[in-house]
């Protein structure tokens, strides 16, 4: 019998020497303003999740640059653990197409499965509803990808007109939507996010909850309650983990929320665990058979 999965939905990667981030001048991010490269990941993610070790990964722009998305592609072409790219295109381009059809045709691109915005940045309440974003979001619909929804709490409005008007385009929630659970002042949140899971053709991923507790303090109660509404409005089947590593490093680390997630699933049942750890994401973004499965392992290129 071949052993139980785990797919690491969400995290980055970065060469400093080779793509400045900029993102990390800023003083409350200086511990972990250095290279991380896909061995880093493989060495530092050694806790265990319900039995199972980490075995694929789901590798996340940072930056808003084409270039660092044919950075991770082509790194996916070479490294085993990297599965699938989520990338970055400007989705304001009247180009958007065109873009990533030579996205697709180049180095790795049979990688890259869905696009990603950092709407969470954005001051404009209504910037996923602009016409020019629309027109790019359907380019990206009409090529076959997908969309990760980037987007704070106060945000999530927008993640649900997103989801009505485009149900024919899979889309994520990254990072839960980032509930406040310094304050554990969710209740705004868990109901935008029940607006947002009444629709089906959106997921969510379980990742970056720790980076919203207290960074130092934070234990895997104050966690729950933010769990506990996911579980109740996606269910397992639609929830995917994800550790935002490098980022996580910041409150405590890969293996520290690992063991966090191994706690909060206590009492699953076998099928709802391989859910949330393996099979939302692999069916998401249409991951490789696993060793096994089907034909003989293969990876898609």
């Amino acid at each position: 019998m071949n052993a139980p999965l785990l797919v690491d939905a969400h995290h980055h990667l970065w060469d400093l020497a080779q793509r400045p981030q900029p993102w990390l001048d800023a003083p409350d991010v200086a511990s972990i303003r250095r290279t991380y490269t896909p061995e880093d990941l493989r060495s530092t993610a050694t806790q265990p999740v319900a039995g199972r070790r980490l075995h694929g990964t789901v590798v996340v722009q940072c930056i808003a640059e084409v270039a660092e998305t044919e950075d991770l592609l082509a790194l996916a072409a070479q490294e085993p653990l990297i599965q699938a790219v989520v990338g970055w295109a400007d989705l304001t381009s009247p180009a958007t197409g065109d873009v990533l059809d030579r996205l697709v045709a180049g180095p790795g691109g049979g990688y890259l499965r869905s696009l990603r915005h950092l709407v969470q940045s954005e001051t404009d309440p209504n910037w996923l509803q602009r016409p020019d974003v629309e027109r790019g979001l359907g380019a990206a619909r009409d090529r076959g990808l997908r969309y990760d929804v980037l987007v704070r709490d106060h945000q999530l409005d927008q993640a649900i007109r997103l989801a009505e008007r485009f149900p024919d385009l899979p889309q994520v929630l990254n990072h839960a939507g980032k509930p406040d659970l310094v304050r554990q002042d969710i209740a705004d949140w868990e109901r935008r996010i029940r607006q947002l899971a009444a629709h089906p053709h959106v997921v969510c991923k379980v990742s970056g909850l720790i980076t919203e507790a207290d960074h130092t303090q934070w234990t895997t109660a104050d966690i729950r309650p933010a769990w506990d509404v996911l579980l109740s409005a996606f269910g397992p089947e639609r929830l995917m983990f994800g550790s935002d590593w490098p980022v996580a490093n910041l409150a405590g680390g890969w293996n520290r929320w690992a063991a966090a997630v191994d706690e909060l699933l206590t009492g699953w049942s076998e099928s709802d665990v391989d859910a949330l750890l393996f099979g939302t994401a692999s069916a998401f973004y249409g991951l490789a058979p696993a060793p096994g499965e089907g034909d003989a392992p293969t990876r898609t290129t």
